[in-house]
């Protein structure tokens, strides 16, 4: 659902000015997945075992687990960035425009010459993008922000589901295609760095196994 929502996403003209409100709402879906308050979502999401009064063990299996996922994300994000080398959308914006010869070009720059050349064209943009803009200057693909999303949602969504809570489960989903969301219209991603992101996230939660304290506990005790 969340990628088929993504990949029907019209294409934004990234030059059409965004009301406030809305530089408001996508700047702050996109922050919550991203360094450093992907943090703050982390901890919200860490404290739904707690309310449900897990056992300890049960607790650092659940933790241990979905940081092992993060860490495993992480570097494959990071890996796969210098691998493939796609240019964010903003980059074709800034060729547009006649600030680069290509998209291409503008990764071939010093940290603080691609800076002074989003800041050249701000007057153009709404604030909201020039904001991630700076924020982001390396490749597209994958998407950091997609991948921690769709752990979120595939681990702890389905923490909430096998525990019944769908209201809980579909607001998840919700937070996760409104950052998705944001994260196109600011001219960060292409659906398919999305699309890409959720696949490789899929496989990260299929490929680490489960961990139990809980049973490792017991089979020590039956074994002393």
């Amino acid at each position: 659902m969340m990628v088929c929502t993504l990949l029907l996403t019209p294409k934004p003209d990234l030059f059409t000015p965004l009301s406030n409100n809305v530089n408001e709402l996508l700047n702050l879906l996109s922050n919550s997945a991203g360094n450093p308050f992907f943090l703050v979502t982390t901890f919200v999401l860490c404290l739904i075992p707690v309310i449900k009064r897990l056992s300890r063990k049960k607790l650092a299996s659940l933790y241990v687990q979905f940081a092992l996922l993060l860490v495993l994300s992480f570097a494959l994000k990071t890996g796969l960035k210098s691998v493939t080398e796609v240019p964010r959308p903003y980059s074709y914006a800034l060729a547009e425009v006649g600030l680069v010869d290509n998209a291409a070009s503008f990764y071939q720059l010093e940290p603080a010459l691609k800076d002074e050349l989003i800041e050249r064209i701000a007057s153009k943009v709404s604030p909201a993008r020039i904001e991630q803009w700076h924020g982001e200057t390396n490749y597209a693909f994958p998407s950091g922000h997609t991948i921690f999303v769709a752990i979120c949602i595939l681990f702890w969504g389905g923490f909430l589901l096998r525990h019944n809570h769908y209201i809980t489960a579909g607001l998840l989903l919700t937070w996760g295609v409104g950052v998705g969301f944001s994260r196109i219209w600011l001219g960060m991603h292409w659906p398919t760095d999305l699309m890409g992101s959720t696949i490789l996230a899929s496989l990260l939660i299929f490929c680490v196994p489960k961990i139990n304290f809980e049973k490792n506990h017991q089979a020590n005790n039956a074994v002393s």
